[in-house]
């Protein structure tokens, strides 16, 4: 059917036409931004007090009640942590660039997909995080002020849950909201089952077990938990990395004894998702297991949960209570199986854009 309007009935429709007014142009840039966790600015007591508070005031991260949780959070939590957290980013700092690894890896994965992208014209590609610095929205500023009218967000977090993929989306519309011209976006969806995932941690671990003068006995998928409360209510975190471990058995021919699945970095009293990894790898030493490797597929990149809590920690208690051969694989980071990853999914978010 084909309508004719009336400019004068348009007019009082729409309000007095805006014949002196010309839309801008379209740049014809499109930003990728990929997006991280986070990380303080520094190992000692005040940038591990600011990172802290920003992280545990996340209401997705923490579900507790303001007037519950504020007062523990202020009272004890930001009173204590900040000191041992610092010591434990200490030990695995990047002394070098005065930073944590997380922001090495996540710098050098926008810097290598730059470079991937170059075929592509007018793709700028940027990176922050959700905590700390640099901030969600100044990489949006960024893009914006190199003329991109859209951007693909990036999550780097394998698996969905929404204590990481949501709230980094959360964190962006917000930027976006004080925005008046504000870009169109896409956010790339969770990729725990995705074949050139899969493909990439199967290379990851074969790779590197080729290198040990031992062969473990189990290989552990540990994955960052989550309260088992979340889970409960629908957050389907757990059941992305089962799938996410069940793949990996399926192409790397390991049956369920060989391959397991953990959870680690529990926080407070309630319960989170089981088996805790810490408390597996004390059990198999107990019952006689001498070699065991760990592998984390929910990071993307080495942090203070991979480099720290499991190549420090849990090999100090597998070996304190008898175990021999400890080793961790470490994770895709900026390698060339990790970013074929992160290319493969943003040449395909970027499908009709660029």
């Amino acid at each position: 059917m084909n309508m004719t309007i009336d400019n004068t009935k348009a007019e009082t429709i729409a309000g007095p036409a805006l014949s002196g007014i010309q839309a801008a142009p379209r740049s014809g840039k499109v930003g990728v931004m990929l997006l991280n966790l986070g990380t303080p600015d520094g190992t000692d007591f005040a940038p591990m007090w600011r990172y802290l508070r920003e992280f545990l005031s996340d209401p997705r991260v923490i579900e507790l009640s303001r007037v519950i949780w504020y007062p523990i959070l202020y009272g004890l939590v930001l009173t204590t942590r900040p000191k041992k957290s610092g010591a434990n980013y200490k030990s695995i700092w990047n002394e070098e660039r005065n930073e944590s690894p997380l922001r090495t890896y996540t710098r050098a994965q926008a810097e290598k997909l730059a470079t991937l992208l170059t075929d592509t014209p007018n793709v700028v590609v940027d990176w922050g995080m959700r905590y700390g610095s640099p901030s969600t929205a100044s990489a949006v500023q960024r893009l914006m002020e190199q003329g991109c009218d859209r951007i693909v967000m990036f999550p780097l977090y394998p698996q969905f849950s929404a204590t990481t993929t949501a709230t980094a989306s959360d964190q962006l519309f917000r930027a976006l909201m004080k925005i008046r011209a504000m870009p169109a976006v896409r956010t790339v969806p969770a990729y725990y089952d995705e074949p050139v995932y899969i493909e990439a941690l199967a290379n990851s671990i074969t790779s590197h077990l080729a290198t040990l003068d031992f062969e473990p006995e189990v290989v552990i998928a540990s994955y960052h938990g989550i309260p088992k409360p979340y889970s409960d209510r629908g957050d389907p975190y757990q059941a992305h990395c089962l799938e996410t471990t069940r793949l990996l058995r399926e192409r790397l021919g390991w049956n369920d004894k060989k391959l397991i699945t953990c959870f680690q970095s529990r926080f407070g009293a309630q319960e989170w998702l089981q088996p805790y990894t810490d408390k597996t790898v004390e059990k198999l030493a107990r019952e006689g297991v001498k070699s065991i490797a760990v592998v984390n597929p929910g990071f993307s990149a080495d942090c203070i949960e991979t480099l720290e809590e499991i190549a420090g920690e849990a090999a100090e208690i597998f070996h304190h209570a008898g175990g021999k051969n400890f080793a961790h694989i470490p994770c895709l980071n900026d390698s060339a199986d990790g970013m074929a990853v992160i290319e493969a999914l943003v040449r395909r978010e970027l499908s009709g854009w660029a």
